[in-house]
């Protein structure tokens, strides 16, 4: 039982000895990387996500149809309200 535990412990010590190796090499690899960056280029990053995020959204809209022409459907119910108001004002109303 105590050998399954060592050799176990052992295992997990090296492989959490390699992932710590790896993790630094990727963050010293980002600092380099990073280095002649400095905050116009940061500014300008941003506004070109937030250009591209709207982009992406509209382009999104129009294809699930929530910007298509509303303008049908609105001049139907503006005629409808004429009508219903008309009906009412001869004191004939309808059923419909």
């Amino acid at each position: 039982m105590y050998h399954v535990l060592l050799y176990s412990s052992l295992i997990f010590t090296t492989i959490t000895f390699f992932l710590c190796l790896y993790v630094g090499a990727r963050v010293g690899k980002f600092i380099k990387m990073s280095e002649g960056l400095d905050w116009s280029n940061v500014a300008n990053i941003t506004g070109d996500l937030a250009t591209l995020k709207k982009t992406i959204q509209t382009l999104n809209n129009r294809i699930n149809g929530m910007h298509s022409p509303k303008i049908a459907e609105q001049e139907l119910l503006m005629q409808l309200m004429q009508n219903q108001q008309k009906q009412q004002v001869n004191g004939k109303i309808q059923g419909g």
